[in-house]
């Protein structure tokens, strides 16, 4: 015991403390797209490049559906005039599948609240992998580890959906799958949510249009709040799911 005391001393504090500080994030980290306008009409390296036709053109200006990105950045280093960028913010989280697209000019909201959220002390998640690749699956995982530490906020995963607020989906929603996920929903008690975590949760990913595979949880339940990534950083996760409490989303870099 004496051992296991002085070992916890040692290592002292090791949680971060997001929301208060901005998280530490790696060298590599991609965030949330940047696009400038004036992409010559005829130039179409980009979007040729994508390997999920997440980049398209809408009157001459590019368009990027950060619900299909792989945030790969192979479209940034195939534009020679440096029209893409991928910026450091991990704040990716929307309420409306249609923020997602990111167009040159102000981007838009965050996450648009909708009143006080009756989860907003309290909320308990089941997690189904619904033919995911476990690189989500792994990332939601870590966020009961020490260092992001999400039950300090009251977010938790249960063993079932029948003492969850809602599901947490991810994958791209295989054929096996499609009726598990359903019975999983309808054990939801009400009010209940849906979170599609993940490229291939949010739209399919690299699997849309395969046979074996829907477009992803909006395909079969009513989704609301969308993560993207492949996969969403953790703290992008945990900065989703606590906008989706409606709780204190505060590091200096608000917006």
């Amino acid at each position: 015991m004496l051992d296991i005391i002085r070992a916890r001393l040692l290592q002292g504090y090791r949680t971060h403390p997001f929301p208060k500080e901005p998280p530490t994030l790696p060298e590599d980290f991609r965030g949330l797209p940047l696009l400038e306008g004036g992409c010559p009409g005829t130039c179409r390296s980009c979007i040729d490049v994508c390997p999920t036709g997440a980049l398209s053109k809408d009157d001459g200006e590019l368009v990027l559906d950060m619900g299909l990105c792989l945030f790969c950045g192979a479209c940034a280093r195939a534009c020679a005039r440096g029209k893409i960028a991928f910026s450091r913010d991990y704040r990716l989280a929307r309420r409306r599948r249609e923020d997602l697209l990111v167009r040159p000019g102000p981007a838009r909201p965050l996450f648009e609240t909708q009143g006080p959220s009756p989860f907003r002390h309290s909320l308990h998640l089941r997690q189904v992998s619904a033919g995911g690749c476990n690189a989500c699956e792994a990332d939601c995982n870590v966020l009961g580890t020490l260092t992001f530490d999400m039950e300090r906020f009251g977010i938790f995963f249960s063993a079932s959906p029948r003492h969850a607020d809602g599901l947490l989906v991810t994958g791209p929603v295989t054929a096996n799958m499609a009726l598990a996920l359903r019975k999983a929903y309808d054990a939801l008690p009400r009010p209940r949510l849906v979170i599609a975590a993940g490229s291939c949760a949010v739209s399919g990913g690299l699997y849309a249009g395969h046979d074996e595979t829907l477009r992803g949880a909006p395909s079969l339940l009513p989704v609301d709040c969308y993560i993207p990534g492949c996969p969403p950083s953790p703290w992008t996760l945990l900065d989703g799911l606590l906008r989706l409490m409606g709780g204190p989303v505060r590091n200096g870099a608000e917006g």
